[in-house]
């Protein structure tokens, strides 16, 4: 377990500084993108000067060896890791606090604070790694509760059991990315699952959210690696079988997959592994036309050959990045195996990519089989893996970044991206008064259609800087849902994106959710709010 202390206010550890020279290069990106010469930086704040309301309620003394009220912890369990919640966080806005911070170490524990908010009528927030960028790890604001509870899972950090055989593992929820792989090494087995919150986020966190890792057609999707789940609610313990698949009517996981805690808290779950990889090799496809660019991709998509890698670039995204002159798109193409080299996937892959104009370093595949990178690659990466880190930095400098990803048909994309484009950028200049910088990329691509991810930059009002991202980004995921995309491809519900999951979800769906929510938390303390309101 890692002693070191994150920051309250945003993302990293304390201590843990961006150097100068990385912030002068991100600086000169931003002017290039938003036409701002000079930045002016908000100070982060410190802990002393920020002030908190008193606790609403005291701890039992039955509970008082797993819970505190202290001031730093419930500063860090006020926010998520989102645009608003750094905002706020850097104006001193801390209004919502927790009240009382569990730190549960068994099932029992869990049980034993169940009862007691369910006697007190507090809220309980179930909390992994606070990665949430949707507000689903906030406080409610809702006056039915007394107060609320933010439940860390911090403890339940093991792998308890491998199955080497059938290459699966029965892992504690609250383990975070990098401790996890650390455990599974000794084994030769990955789960493979990255994303961009690895480090910092949980195994139930993936699940509760259904988060997607970032290798394009292999390992995407956490509800493909779940086996089974143990889930402790108000109402008592549940725990599904193990198989590697099964007929027996409604799997039992998939009602708590996505439920974002509001259903009950997962303990444990048994995951599916796959063999380290030992055999790689990755390039970058140039394009001159996007076009045909989105048709390789789609073709690739439908060949069976499963890159583990498909990045699709605009060109915009890519200068930016340091990844292209800003004249062509770019494809991200990698392979990856633990049985055999993929030497004969990768050339058929630029087979394609070739039909439709794509060029690329030929003495970039030269080591075949090895692990390869080319500069292009590897400067996307780098930017992509950096982001998180820079957010509380550019936020103190007036600058907004966001990500809004959605999932759509392949038919549908070419409108939905002219659409989301037009009415982002609109957005921008409406809020902000001057332009901003809005690009489109595949992180994910399916069978049947992409996951676009817009990313947008704007220059805003510091003092207003929470308000303006989200009037931009309301309008945005109003844009995507309108040209038939989803509200979110694995960025969760949370509080954020409420509004849109009401419309697309089933009405007839959320009166059975509700009848769910109604049977394992009969008086509604979990997490209120984040699939439907509290009645």
């Amino acid at each position: 377990m890692n002693d070191k202390r994150r920051r309250f206010y945003g993302w990293g550890y304390e201590g843990d500084e961006v150097s100068t020279a990385e912030l002068r290069e991100f600086e000169s990106a931003w002017t290039r993108l938003l036409g701002v010469k000079e930045f002016e930086a908000t100070p982060f704040p410190k802990q002393e000067d920020v002030r908190i309301r008193e606790p609403r309620v005291k701890i039992p003394a039955a509970l008082a060896s797993i819970c505190n009220q202290d001031k730093y912890d419930r500063l860090y369990h006020t926010y998520g890791a989102g645009t608003v919640d750094v905002a706020k966080s850097l104006r001193g806005e801390f209004h919502n606090p927790p009240d009382v911070i569990a730190y549960p170490k068994s099932e029992e524990d869990i049980v034993d604070l169940f009862d007691w908010c369910g006697s007190r009528n507090l809220a309980v927030v179930p909390y992994g790694g606070g990665t949430s960028v949707t507000g689903g790890v906030n406080p409610p604001e809702h006056d039915r509760y007394r107060g609320t509870v933010s439940l860390d899972m911090k403890h339940f950090d093991q792998v308890l059991e491998v199955d080497k055989a059938s290459q699966s593992a029965r892992i504690q929820a609250g383990v975070l990315g990098p401790s996890l792989e650390k455990q599974l090494k000794p084994t030769g087995l990955t789960l493979r699952f990255f994303l961009q919150a690895w480090e910092f986020s949980s195994l139930g966190g993936w699940i509760a959210t259904r988060a997607a890792g970032h290798f394009a057609t292999a390992y995407t999707q956490i509800d493909d690696h779940v086996q089974s789940l143990r889930v402790v609610t108000p109402s008592g313990n549940i725990e599904s079988k193990r198989f590697p698949v099964s007929g027996s009517g409604p799997n039992p996981d998939r009602m708590f997959l996505g439920s974002e805690g509001a259903l009950g808290i997962i303990t444990e779950a048994w995951v599916r592994l796959h063999q380290r990889p030992r055999y790689r090799a990755m390039t970058s496809v140039k394009f001159g036309s996007y076009e045909k660019a989105v048709e390789a991709t789609r073709v690739l998509s439908q060949s069976g050959l499963n890159p583990a890698n498909a990045r699709l670039i605009e060109r915009e995204e890519a200068e930016y990045t340091g990844s292209s002159d800003g004249t062509f798109d770019i494809l991200v193409l990698g392979f990856e195996s633990a049985d055999h080299p993929v030497d004969h996937w990768m050339g058929r892959a630029l087979e394609i990519c070739a039909d439709h104009g794509g060029r690329w370093d030929a003495d970039s595949l030269a080591g075949k089989s090895a692990e390869i990178s080319d500069s292009g690659a590897n400067s996307w990466r780098h930017k992509f893996l950096r982001g998180p880190y820079l957010r509380e930095y550019a936020i103190a400098r007036g600058v907004m970044r966001e990500t809004m990803e959605t999932a759509v048909t392949w038919n549908r994309f070419a409108a939905l991206r002219e659409h989301v484009k037009a009415e982002t950028h609109r957005a921008i200049r409406e809020v902000t008064g001057r332009p901003g910088s809005v690009t489109c990329r595949f992180t994910h691509i399916y069978p049947d259609g992409p996951a676009p991810y817009f990313t947008w930059f704007a220059y805003g009002d510091k003092s207003r800087l929470a308000e303006q991202f989200m009037a931009i980004k309301r309008i945005g995921e109003q844009a995507m849902v309108d040209a038939g995309g989803t509200v979110t491809h694995h960025h969760s519900l949370g509080r954020d994106h409420r509004p849109w999951y009401d419309k697309e979800r089933p009405e007839l769906f959320c009166t059975a959710l509700k009848a769910a929510k109604q049977a394992f938390d009969p008086k509604q303390i979990i997490n209120p709010g984040v699939l439907f309101d509290p009645s």
